[in-house]
């Protein structure tokens, strides 16, 4: 297993690929890989990656939102649930004396 991971990161270096890069792409790949054995159960495949299950779902959004360019983190296009903006606060009446 050694020779064939030296051989993929040869073969990143070659071709450019940044580490930051290469570090999300094999953690990524990784966690999918788990969580496709667990039949994707968040709370078996955190479990078996030593991580808790709401740090997973958090790199799970990631992953989502990495794909379809939204990236606010939350799996909304735009932020807020059901692609509502927040409503403004009411302004306060003033008090008669």
């Amino acid at each position: 297993m050694k020779t064939e991971l030296e051989a993929i990161i040869d073969q990143m270096i070659t071709r450019g690929i940044l580490f930051d890069e290469a570090v999300k792409e094999f953690e990524k790949n990784f966690i999918l890989k788990v969580l496709s054995r667990h039949n994707n159960n968040l709370s078996k495949a955190a479990e078996s990656l030593g991580i808790h299950r709401n740090t997973l779902s958090k790199r799970m959004l990631e992953y989502t939102n990495g794909a379809n360019g939204n990236g606010h983190g939350n799996g909304h296009k735009n932020g807020h649930k059901n692609g509502h903006k927040r409503r403004q606060p009411t302004p306060r009446r003033k008090l008669r004396s």
